[in-house]
């Protein structure tokens, strides 16, 4: 799984998710990539699923780049805890991703191959995505 190996604070605050990407919004390394059109955070698990989707399909004969790293930490408190008592455990780490932001990156394969390489991966996400080329 996807987990960064040190963090400068070990619980950071829940902040906001608004507004469109500045960065990370063109096709960078692929021919092909998949492009968020929603705001959303995107679990550890859930970038590890797509992956393992679009690495099945393409079986090896394309070259695949994940441009987003899932960075922060998300806490929860076990259930039945009374208020108070301070911030709950680290549950796990997401990556917060904006409209616009290019998600995955594919190229060597046809554009019909990574057309369905994408759409299976989308279906694993939680964020409208589109299939975006060079």
């Amino acid at each position: 799984m996807l987990e960064p190996k040190k963090v400068k604070h070990r619980k950071w605050p829940k902040g906001k998710n608004k507004g469109t990407a500045k960065k990370g919004v063109i096709l960078s390394f692929g021919e092909f990539g998949l492009q968020a059109l929603s705001n959303k955070y995107i679990t550890q698990r859930q970038i590890e699923s797509a992956r393992i989707t679009i690495s099945h399909f393409i079986k090896r004969s394309g070259k695949m780049w994940i441009n987003i790293f899932p960075y922060k930490p998300i806490t929860t408190k076990g259930t039945e805890v009374p208020m108070g008592g301070g911030k709950g455990d680290i549950n796990g780490f997401v990556a917060p991703v904006k409209a616009g932001r290019i998600l995955f990156e594919i190229s060597g394969i046809s554009e019909n191959q990574a057309k369905e390489a994408f759409r299976l991966a989308s279906y694993k996400l939680p964020v409208k995505s589109r299939f975006v080329k060079r």
